[in-house]
């Protein structure tokens, strides 16, 4: 017998590549963070010998998911201001809050506590965008969790940088401090067209290409956000960032809300990823973004919950099941984004955005052991006919019992490994007497 470290069998095995497979009754046998082998039970517990054996018999076994868009730290804003349109809810309300209390203090406990969240839920990879970046790059150590880390880039100066450059600097900076983490990347992130100027935006065009990283970028979330653009500039702002050089396919283009037919065959055409965000786009009355019309085109679209401030959960299980039912609503097709594509797009797609599809995304042979699983025994997931169907229109995050990043339990029996939640809920409500 072979030895091994882990071996996880459950009832159903869904890899998501190939899409809509459903290996009943197999295994994962799994060494120094990686998949050796997929194979029935049977066969498993004859091939190899387990320092650990996790045995699932009512579970789907799942890829880790990938919150392609967050805000970690504004979760310590969650319900701050809500019921607001979106440039009324940052200028009046979310901009102030932070000029006032945003720290690196600030951004650890909010990212802890957004950690323990996604963690609870299945997520095992989130790509975020925020100030003090070093901050967040702690918590992701601590939670054990996978994480793209924005090297943020506003105008505007902030408790963590004067101007666009001095942000650039800091975020390159800390990504210098942290590089050969196995669990941390980066990417270059400059906040929106409207909040970065056309000199900073040349500059992230040309590093993002010298460095290889994602630039990741809020992009036409709104028609006023297009209309003042377009206004100021002479051109909507996606066409601004394409002549700034930032089209392409190192682009994250989040929310893309309002995008018209050429602006999608463009997008398709360079490479560009979309991170679609549909609660925070229904809460702030965004709007509905064209999936539908993007996944024929073949652009590659994850989903992202947004902050916990616009959203108010980072429960990537709803963004999975509204973004099916919207995509299926807007384009009057009810077979648009079924079920084994949405599962596809909370997985492989979010980790081929940030170019980690190599290594995460999917449960094969030689990919690192990130993975979740999800009860499918209780009243209201019964009966089960088709497992990835229930896990996009019935499970939710309060089925996920266990998760894993790189072979490691960071969730197990629904219980975090590595975070203390009486700990995680002291400083949230510390946090809320001050902000309030």
């Amino acid at each position: 017998m072979l030895p091994i470290d882990k071996l996880i069998c459950a009832r159903h095995v869904i890899p998501v590549v190939p899409r809509g497979e459903v290996l009943n009754d197999h295994a994962v046998a799994i060494t120094g963070g990686r998949i050796v082998e997929i194979l029935p039970t049977t066969l498993a517990i004859t091939r190899f010998q387990a320092n650990e054996v996790v045995r699932l018999e009512q579970h789907a076994l799942i890829p880790g998911l990938v919150n392609l868009h967050c805000h970690a730290a504004m979760t310590l804003m969650r319900g701050l201001a809500d019921d607001q349109p979106l440039m009324k809810w940052l200028q009046e309300h979310i901009w102030p809050a932070e000029a006032k209390h945003v720290s690196d203090e600030f951004c650890h406990d909010g990212s802890l506590l957004a950690m323990a969240e996604m963690l609870r839920a299945g997520a095992t990879t989130v790509n975020d965008m925020y100030f003090f970046p070093e901050a967040t790059a702690r918590a992701a150590l601590r939670a054990g969790m996978r994480a793209c880390l924005g090297m943020i880039a506003i105008d505007f100066p902030s408790a963590y940088a004067a101007d666009a450059n001095n942000y650039i600097h800091k975020g390159l900076t800390t990504r210098d401090a942290y590089r050969g983490e196995a669990l941390l990347t980066f990417s270059l992130a400059p906040h929106a067209p409207y909040t970065v100027g056309d000199e900073a935006l040349k500059r992230i065009a040309v590093l993002a290409e010298e460095l290889d990283v994602p630039i990741h970028c809020h992009v036409h979330e709104t028609r006023d956000e297009i209309a003042q653009g377009t206004q100021q500039h002479g051109v909507r702002p996606f066409e601004r960032l394409r002549r700034l050089g930032i089209v392409g396919p190192h682009l994250i283009a989040v929310h893309s809300v309002h995008l018209d037919d050429a602006e999608l065959d463009l997008m398709a055409r360079e490479g560009v990823s979309v991170a679609h965000c549909p609660s925070s786009n229904l809460k702030l009355a965004s709007g509905i973004a064209d999936v539908a019309g993007m996944r024929k085109r073949g652009i590659t679209v994850g989903f992202g919950t947004d902050g916990a401030a616009s959203n108010n959960r980072l429960d990537p299980w709803t963004e999975m099941r509204t973004a099916a039912l919207l995509a299926k609503a807007a384009s009057a097709d009810a077979a648009s984004v079924g079920a084994s594509e949405a599962l596809e797009m909370a997985t492989m797609h979010g980790a081929r955005a940030l170019g980690l599809d190599r290594d995460i995304g999917s449960i094969e042979k030689g990919k690192l052991a990130d993975l979740a699983a999800v009860e499918l025994s209780s009243v209201e997931t019964l009966p089960c006919f088709d497992p990835i169907s229930h896990l996009v229109y019935t499970a939710g995050r309060e089925h996920v019992t266990h998760a894993w990043v790189a072979g490691e339990a960071r969730l197990a029996e629904r219980r975090l490994t590595t975070l203390d939640e009486r700990d995680l809920q002291t400083k949230a409500e510390w946090w809320r007497s001050k902000l309030a």
